[in-house]
């Protein structure tokens, strides 16, 4: 573990250097990631000033995606309107953060409360983007093949209680869904199991997580030892979802030699692209190493 916290403290410090992260900008995926990072190292090394980091970098974000409604997906110019899934993973770093701050589950009920009925028809599915105002779906694009499952643990997270209305339509999606639904990308594959694990003994969970492993046993191509990014794709190898598949992984408690053969070829692995300094590549690489509070069991 103390190898572990190295590499997150070495990689945090790259990031402020090179004003990568949390001092670039703004993306709702990898500061949620982010949150729960710090809460990691919180909750392992007791220091306060890591709760601290944790709260600025929630009110950072509210401050610069923050909306009427919601949060947008990014700060950059490209990256405007809502995803549900960003949404989803915002609230759990809110009901996490809630275990140290109870507060910060009222604000995750809340963006529940704000969002759900835009995004979700009943019956149906799930919106995969909307607009920034919430007014209505993005162009271009349909319903999202998780967000149910997205939607339902990070609301159980938050407050059974508080949100059974919302829980209940996201239970009766997943249960039109679950039987049928069969991913066929890395990163997809990876949340996947990381949701099931939450709530293992659930038909769905049990279903999605037999079907994530196999599907992930075919994309793994070794040599030199990464997953594939899809089964169309094989020569495909993306960092972050490598990362998040690892975080799936060790959420299954599945494959820990495939675990560590990916993260030492990503740790050397120059995709040559602009991934190579994107935050989600590094915040991801330090879920893998570390993931800490994204798990059930700590």
């Amino acid at each position: 573990m103390d190898f572990e916290i190295d590499y997150v403290r070495d990689k945090l410090a790259f990031m402020e250097a090179e004003a990568i992260w949390p001092n670039g900008l703004r993306y709702l995926w990898t500061d949620a990631f982010g949150v729960v990072l710090y809460l990691s190292l919180y909750r392992e090394l007791g220091e306060r000033t890591w709760l601290d980091k944790a709260e600025q970098l929630v009110a950072n974000v509210e401050r610069v995606l923050g909306r009427e409604r919601g949060l947008r997906i990014g700060e950059a110019p490209d990256r405007d309107g809502q995803y549900f899934h960003y949404l989803a993973m915002w609230m759990f770093a809110l009901a996490r953060l809630g275990d140290e701050l109870p507060e910060y589950r009222q604000r995750g009920i809340a963006l529940v409360r704000e969002v759900h009925s835009a995004f979700v028809i009943p019956g149906r599915g799930v919106a995969w983007k909307m607009r920034e105002d919430l007014s209505g779906p993005y162009p271009g694009y349909g319903l999202g093949a998780m967000d149910a499952f997205d939607g339902y643990v990070s609301y159980k997270l938050l407050d059974a209680r508080a949100l059974a209305p919302e829980i209940a339509e996201m239970r009766q999606l997943i249960d039109g869904q679950y039987r049928s639904l069969e991913i066929d990308q890395d990163l997809g594959l990876g949340m996947m199991l990381w949701l099931a694990h939450f709530f293992p003994d659930e038909p769905w969970a049990r279903v999605q997580t037999q079907r994530s492993l196999a599907a992930l046993e075919e994309l793994w191509t070794d040599p030199p030892g990464y997953f594939a990014r899809a089964s169309y794709a094989r020569g495909v190898r993306i960092a972050f979802a490598n990362y998040g598949v690892s975080v799936g992984l060790q959420a299954a408690r599945a494959m820990p030699e495939r675990i560590c053969r990916l993260n030492a070829y990503f740790d050397k692995y120059r995709s040559g692209d602009e991934y190579d300094r994107e935050a989600i590549t590094h915040v991801m690489a330090c879920s893998s190493h570390f993931p800490g509070r994204l798990l059930n069991s700590n």
